[in-house]
């Protein structure tokens, strides 16, 4: 992996930026810490960061410019397929100079252009310029693994892997209100926006071009094979051998590199499947856990120790305390460029820079929850759906959860708050519940604003509709909606910057798109039903892991978040980010709302205070570094 960054000059005046590519280029140095290269003519500037993964030689380097010189492209991320891409264009006789994926991906954009995208397995963003019809083509990966940002204005077009290599450029600093506002309903900011008018991110399974006119057009090139009635589909036993042979071959794919390599090892099913198949690939694999010392409700070391154990692999627990976690919050909090709230942020950057000092390449089990079901909403979907009378005593039970303490802190507290939520789910039309569901800072989104503005609300509606365009009656729509939503916004966002910051790669085998589309032309019952999750996953791969596995609830990874509010970070709360003198400043919150949170936050019943107030302070954290 590595960091790019460019910038197209339209006129005289866009040309003085091309000289800030230098400092745009080194602000990305984490995610490329091996080497540096620049490519730079009258009117096309372009930066790289390298990683080395993949001919770790000087050949490799980049930008790389074609035999021609009319093509020079920067490229983060990998194409998984490339050697078998290579031999094709070698055959057609195409020489190569490195032995890079790299080089292969240019010449292949140079034979087919856009179609070159419909035959790259990989994770990427690249950019590729021709100095001849001065036009610059980027693409992203189909479900949005790697990262692009850009931005377009009367002088000049800039792109770049982080919103601070953008800002690098001196784009004006405006905050895109309607951003704001999700960002508070949901703890991220959904593509293709950003905090920042003007400053875009390339959607998922997109490309753009640009050209000398100013003109900028994007366009998807893949979008998930979702229909709402499959007509046909393999029976069940013969779609866990299909299942089995994908993840396999996308397991191995996803081992090749020139430097070390290990997985991601949570305890999980997920992560101990990727683990299970990559250890038939190697002699001597890698694995990493993190452990919790303070928080033992949400501690699966045991379970990595018992995959750990059967495969005999080289595993290695970081044991972390409350008081490691607090001592990395301001090293993520500095790290993000653009508000972004999910707290279990913190866990892997510990564990990416723990794991750094071992390997270069981590594989991780992200994607299998969003394609397979396997989120506790997922299950409760499917009993509001089907109705019952368990579903409507707890229904009907609405006003009383609404009075019991809720907590994300203890058992008997997550558990009234997850009954509590599904009360209110089954109140809702299916769009309204999964938008419901799909909120974690408790904010309906506009409440905390001092002024009530209709632009804002109308355009956050308006994004709010084209999110939840697919949400319907058929219950894969639901998967569907998750995957481009919170897979592309908040799950691969925290694994790319956490990992990153880091200089680690990490791998998803889960999110190859064979596997993808293979997944929603299942029909639902193949992947969840009353009494389990990821069915058709674990049916596939039982016997590949420890039955302990099995027998458990999924646990997820919840920071003391409450704890430090009350001690280690009540000072920052009251006498700073959330004092009043300071929100009076901003000019931004409604005062009496931030009173009453804090009120809140402090009192016997905290609930959803906690979330808000975490969302608050990273936005303010986050305020004071790049706008005050």
């Amino acid at each position: 992996m590595c960091g790019i960054a460019g910038v197209i000059a339209f006129n005289e005046k866009g040309k003085q930026y091309l000289s800030k590519i230098g400092v745009a280029t080194a602000l990305l140095n984490k995610r490329g810490p091996d080497g540096e290269g620049f490519y730079k003519q009258d009117k096309v500037a372009f930066g790289h960061r390298r990683l080395s993964i993949i001919d770790t030689s000087s050949a490799a380097s980049q930008p790389f410019t074609d035999a021609s010189g009319r093509y020079t492209i920067v490229f983060n991320g990998e194409i998984f397929n490339y050697q078998t891409i290579r031999k094709q264009l070698e055959n057609k006789g195409v020489h190569f100079k490195s032995h890079s994926d790299t080089e292969v991906l240019l010449y292949l954009f140079i034979q087919e252009k856009e179609k070159c995208l419909e035959r790259l397995d990989g994770e990427f963003a690249f950019a590729v310029y021709d100095n001849q019809k001065e036009e610059l083509f980027a693409a992203r990966d189909r479900f949005g693994i790697k990262p692009f940002y850009y931005y377009k204005d009367d002088s000049h077009f800039v792109f770049a892997s982080e919103m601070k290599a953008i800002m690098a450029f001196g784009v004006p600093k405006v905050i895109d209100e309607a951003s704001l506002q999700l960002y508070f309903h949901l703890n991220y900011i959904p593509a293709p926006y950003s905090i920042f008018q003007n400053v875009l991110k390339l959607n998922a399974g997109s490309y753009l071009t640009v050209n000398s006119k100013k003109e900028i057009h994007t366009k998807a090139y893949y979008s998930i094979p979702y229909k709402e009635k499959l007509n046909h589909h393999p029976d069940y036993e013969s779609a866990k051998k299909q299942l089995k042979q994908l993840l396999e071959h996308s397991v191995q794919q996803r081992m090749i590199a020139d430097v070390p390599l290990g997985t991601f090892l949570s305890g999980g099913i997920d992560s101990s499947i990727i683990t299970a198949i990559a250890a038939h690939h190697t002699k001597h694999l890698n694995t990493f856990s993190i452990g919790y010392k303070d928080e033992p409700m949400f501690d699966e070391t045991e379970f990595a120790h018992l995959v750990a154990k059967k495969y005999k692999t080289n595993h290695t627990v970081f044991e972390l305390t409350n008081k490691d976690l607090f001592a990395n919050l301001h090293t993520v909090l500095d790290y993000i460029d653009e508000p972004f709230a999910d707290s279990s942020a913190l866990a892997v950057n510990i564990l990416s820079m723990h794991t750094r000092k071992h390997v270069t390449v981590a594989l991780s089990g992200d994607g299998a929850d969003e394609i397979f079901a396997g989120y506790n909403k997922h299950a409760a979907e499917l009993r509001v759906r089907a109705g019952g009378f368990g579903a409507n005593l707890v229904k009907s039970a609405h006003p009383f959860l609404n009075q019991l303490p809720k907590s994300r802190n203890s058992k008997a507290g997550n558990r009234i708050r997850q009954l509590h939520k599904f009360s209110e789910g089954m109140r809702m039309e299916n769009k309204e519940r999964y938008w419901q569901w799909a909120k974690w800072a408790g904010f309906e989104g506009y409440e905390i604003f001092k002024k009530d503005d209709k632009e804002r609300n109308k355009e956050a509606e308006k994004r709010k509709k084209e999110i939840l365009k697919y949400v319907n009656a058929d219950y894969n729509s639901i998967l569907l909606t998750d995957l481009q939503l919170v897979l592309e916004n908040d799950m691969l966002v925290k694994v790319d910057r956490m990992s990153m910051s880091q200089s680690l790669e990490v791998r998803v085998p889960f999110l190859d798109n064979k596997i993808v589309d293979f997944a929603f032309s299942l029909p639902v019952n193949y992947k969840i039903d009353s009494s389990h999750r990821k069915k058709i996953l674990k049916d596939t791969f039982k016997s590949f892991l420890p039955e302990e596995l099995f027998n458990r609830g999924k646990k997820g990874f919840e920071v003391p978040l409450l704890k430090w509010f009350k001690t280690d970070l009540k000072s920052m709360i009251v006498n700073e980010l959330l004092s009043d003198e300071f929100i009076k400043q901003q000019n931004i919150f409604n005062m009496e709302e931030i009173k009453n949170i804090k009120i809140k936050l402090f009192s016997n019943n905290p609930n959803d205070a906690v979330e808000q107030v975490w969302a608050l302070i990273v936005f303010q954290y986050w305020w004071k570094k790049n706008i005050q």
